[in-house]
């Protein structure tokens, strides 16, 4: 059993490890970068040579991340994706240093859970300006300097929720959703430049975000995967390493799914 189980460990963990990126000379923005999905990428985008930005709001996340990662390419701003001034004048302020060759748009918040008819309005508009707004705020900041270098690669980190709708998460799924359709408008537009845009779409993973549900809610999430698992973080940090990478040169204005089966389309 044990040797069983130790094999299986092996396998999947040197599988992640095998899979490696180039990026030298490229600097990578990730927003909610100080944990969960955000910090797994971070760290794989350093250990694959580029200089990262992380976003966050969480002060003592960005300082523990830091501390972690203790890497003079890691950088961090204390920013709100859903204020656009503030997110404008920190861009402005990066890119006095640096261009911005990837962004990832991965802050986001689940909300309560609760149906429509009872969702408190200023929560649910807190929820979608983060997931949708946050998403625009960025890619709206970011993306003239990619157009002036001709390059860049942006993921924006959707869910399943934007896809299938997940009851009592209404003004989540919606965010989520508005994001898919931003990365599909935005991918057509820029599709005639060295400029990808796609969106990944995953179901429940082992992330800080589960804390913000119900144990019944995670529960019923749970159930509509057929793996009859969480995805591992480092399974979708390979995923967009790969969207984020130069190999990816055609793929855009696309949705990639990695819900272990849950999603039909």
């Amino acid at each position: 059993m044990f040797q069983v189980f130790y094999i299986i460990y092996w396998q999947k963990n040197n599988w992640m490890n095998k899979i490696n990126f180039d990026f030298k000379n490229r600097t990578a923005l990730v927003t909610g970068g100080a944990q969960g999905f955000g910090l797994d990428i971070a760290k794989r985008f350093l250990k694959s040579g580029a200089r990262v930005i992380i976003w966050d709001l969480d002060s003592k996340m960005i300082e523990k991340a830091l501390r972690d990662l203790n890497n003079p390419n890691l950088n961090s701003n204390i920013v709100d994706v859903s204020n656009f001034k503030e997110v404008e004048n920190c861009i402005k302020e990066i890119l006095k240093e640096t261009n911005i060759d990837i962004l990832i748009n991965n802050a986001g918040i689940t909300g309560p859970t609760a149906p429509l008819w009872e969702y408190d309005v200023e929560m649910w508009k807190k929820v979608v300006d983060i997931n949708l707004m946050g998403t625009f705020n960025c890619c709206r900041s970011v993306v003239p300097n990619m157009i002036k270098n001709n390059y860049g690669r942006i993921v924006n980190v959707a869910s399943v929720a934007g896809k299938d709708g997940n009851a009592n998460a209404s003004a989540y799924s919606v965010g989520k959703a508005g994001a898919i359709g931003l990365t599909k408008s935005l991918g057509k537009e820029l599709a005639d430049k060295n400029i990808a845009v796609n969106a990944v779409t995953p179901a429940g993973a082992k992330t800080r975000i589960l804390d913000q549900m119900t144990k019944e809610h995670v529960q019923r999430m749970l159930s509509k995967v057929p793996r009859g698992r969480f995805l591992e973080v480092e399974e979708f940090t390979s995923l967009v390493c790969w969207l984020s990478s130069e190999e990816n040169t055609f793929s855009t204005a696309a949705v990639f799914d990695i819900s272990g089966g849950r999603s039909t389309y």
